[in-house]
């Protein structure tokens, strides 16, 4: 399908109305007839390519091999057996190149998408078994009950609450910085949303996306106004807030035949992802300009992340701990939260933040009237309203949920408690003085107040899952919980938070023994591989499969003991064996500096060192920044002029070698290089 021609087919694009939903209307029919013109719907019969590196070329050696083979079985002479044997092993050797480019050309086609290159990696290295029948499985109509009747039986158990009505009565501020509007798009704010758009397409889009981006210069004007009139107007339009769900298997030995073996996942048009993402840009950028979020929100924002909460976290832990105190970290489990948001309520939160005007109608009209339709095997159910919750797969959705949580983590610092935020992911730090057979009274308050807030927000967490877990000195014993919505609560001996597995000793031995694990398995998927990759794409392959799980928060792991990181140290080498191409028997230092790869230890020390860098200098987090104090000797020292931090003093040898900011003086000066 040539971009071209699709351009030329292109008529009548400027709009007619001002109405935003005939605008939208008009641009799904044009471009949809565009698209018939030059590709018009034909029968085709579905046909498995179960070799789809199988050329041409190679069909017609594959003639010729059979071809000599009949020869050599009639003649059995010499010559004829030479020829075949001959041709066999070119056979081979062209039939290896042949996956070779086949495997370069997919794995090229997702190199900046990790999810798509597992993916390929497992289809590649998967025995293909045949497939269960569908024919038996839930209809669409049965799939889209179940997934409308779960999220209603859920909303109908937390009913709004007296502290819900009293929230929404309660006036905006007055006085602060607003956001009554947004700002039209030009040209090349337009090319920089395209160019940074995914080119997903589904059966909502009147065409594909890569074929809208390509021919971007003829359909530049139409999607300005479009987009312009959308934020001009404060009307999301109608045509764009219908989601197709597709059912999705959650795991493969599970029963097809039960609609809770499947995961919904929500698909939206690639039009109303463009102007979501138009708005989430100004909408971001006020939010950063006022503070509009909590400072220990974590989730979806720029310079934080998953390894940023648990480097803070565990830094708490350590400290405390060497002071002879103890900890306790509880991580919450909310059920559905994405799904049950309020409406009204996520409104008023957005006005209270400043969000007002033109702008805030915008908002509830992208939240308000939404509804989703399920697709299976060809046949699509239905409409189903959606009453409450953020749209699931939209740009703007985890911002807005953001902004919803906002108020939980500072009724939680209310009762002397830390409070860490990733998205739905909420983690309490209670620190106590000595080693307490209970806990005091103001935890067991807190609990009971983050579960008032939940309801009247119109969440629940779910008691059975929260997971507990108790730091005190060895011997000390269990510490007495108390009990929430009759559920006795527990201290567990592990946990997993975020991804990291953490022990009460924060030895760290159960994380780096899953990440050795799975790292291994990834290792040799890709050791399968190797023959019909090159260098560069099989590096492509170890990277994304192997060192990305033995760097992703080892920020955690310094200082950790050598019989540890040793573990790490035998996959690493393992991957550069296999990369280069060599016996293991040889001095891996060389190949190591060969990959331009850094040692493990080194890894984790740089890893330390950008996360100071970004903290001082970048869109590091504020909990962070706030943990780094600058060295200040307390006479005239030749020091005082290198911008050196300063190294905290701590009581216990051994958790001075695990303290993330106790590694060793670290020269701001130098970071900034």
């Amino acid at each position: 399908m040539e971009p071209s021609r699709f351009q030329n087919a292109l008529k009548n694009l400027e709009p007619v109305s001002d109405s935003i939903d005939v605008q939208v209307d008009m641009w799904n029919i044009r471009l949809s007839n565009a698209l018939d013109e030059i590709a018009p719907r034909r029968p085709l019969q579905p046909r498995r390519n179960r070799s789809p590196w199988f050329t041409e070329e190679l069909r017609s050696m594959k003639r010729e091999k059979r071809r000599l083979e009949g020869v050599w079985r009639e003649l059995h002479d010499r010559a004829s057996r030479s020829a075949y044997r001959a041709f066999m092993e070119s056979y081979e050797h062209a039939t290896i190149e042949a996956k070779r480019v086949y495997y370069a050309s997919l794995i090229e086609s997702a190199s900046s998408r990790p999810a798509k290159l597992f993916k390929i990696i497992r289809s590649l290295t998967t025995v293909p078994t045949n497939p269960k029948s569908d024919d038996q499985a839930p209809s669409a109509e049965a799939f889209q009950s179940y997934f409308a009747d779960k999220i209603s039986l859920l909303r109908r158990d937390l009913p709004a609450t007296t502290d819900t009505m009293r929230e929404l009565e309660t006036p905006w501020p007055l006085a602060g910085p607003t956001l009554d509007q947004f700002i039209p798009l030009d040209a090349e704010a337009l090319d920089r949303l395209i160019a940074a758009a995914r080119p997903t397409t589904w059966s909502l889009n009147p065409c594909p996306s890569w074929l809208v981006k390509s021919c971007l210069e003829g359909l530049r004007d139409p999607l300005l106004k479009i987009i312009n009139s959308s934020l001009e107007q404060g009307v999301f339009p109608e045509g764009l807030k219908e989601a197709v769900v597709s059912p999705l298997l959650k795991k493969p030995d599970l029963d097809r035949l039960v609609p809770s073996s499947y995961r919904p996942v929500s698909n939206l048009s690639f039009l109303g992802k463009v102007i979501e993402r138009a708005v989430a840009v100004q909408l971001q950028q006020f939010l950063d300009d006022t503070a509009g979020l909590d400072p220990f929100q974590s989730g979806f924002r720029a310079g934080h992340g998953t390894e940023t909460v648990l480097v803070s976290i565990t830094d708490h832990l350590r400290c405390q701990l060497d002071r002879g105190g103890s900890v306790l970290l509880v991580l919450l489990d909310l059920t559905a939260a994405f799904d049950t948001v309020d409406h009204n309520l996520l409104t008023h939160r957005l006005a209270v933040a400043g969000v007002r005007g033109t702008a805030l109608n915008w908002l509830a009209s992208f939240l308000h009237n939404r509804g989703q339709r399920v697709e299976r095997g060809g046949l699509v159910s239905e409409r189903s309203p959606l009453h409450c919750g953020v749209p699931q797969g939209a740009i703007l959705s985890p911002l807005l949920f953001n902004i919803y949580m906002q108020p939980l983590a500072q009724l939680v610092r209310d009762f002397g408690l830390e409070c860490y935020q990733y998205a739905d992911d909420t983690q309490l730090v209670l620190k106590m003085e000595g080693q307490p057979e209970s806990v005091p009274d103001s935890f067991h308050q807190c609990l009971e107040a983050i579960i008032g807030w939940l309801r009247s927000s119109r969440l629940r967490v779910n008691p059975a899952k929260m997971e507990i877990l108790w730091l005190g000195r060895p011997g000390s014993g269990d510490i007495q919980l108390p009990t929430l919505d009759g559920e006795v609560l527990r201290p567990s001996s592990l946990v997993k938070s975020l991804g990291v597995l953490l022990d009460p000793s924060l030895t760290m031995q159960a994380q780096v023994s899953a990440v050795t694990k799975t790292a291994f398995f990834h290792l040799r998927q890709a050791r399968r591989l190797a023959p019909y990759l090159s260098r560069d794409n099989l590096a492509t392959v170890i990277q994304a499969t192997v060192i990305s799980r033995l760097d992703y928060c080892n920020a955690l792991y310094i200082g950790l003991p050598v019989s540890v990181i040793r573990k790490l140290k035998l996959v690493q080498n393992a991957a550069a064996w296999l990369l280069a191409g060599v016996p293991i028997r040889c001095h891996i230092t060389p190949i190591l500096r060969q990959l331009h790869w850094l040692p493990i230890e080194h890894r984790i020390t740089f890893k330390v060192m950008v996360l100071t860098f970004k903290a001082l200098h970048g869109p590091g987090p504020m909990y962070l920044r706030d943990r780094l104090t600058p060295y200040k000797p307390q006479r005239s020292l030749r020091s005082e002029d290198q911008d050196l931090l300063e190294v905290p003093s701590f009581k216990t040898l051994r958790l001075t070698a695990t303290s993330l900011f106790s590694s060793g003086a670290i020269s701001v000066e130098h970071l900034a290089t």
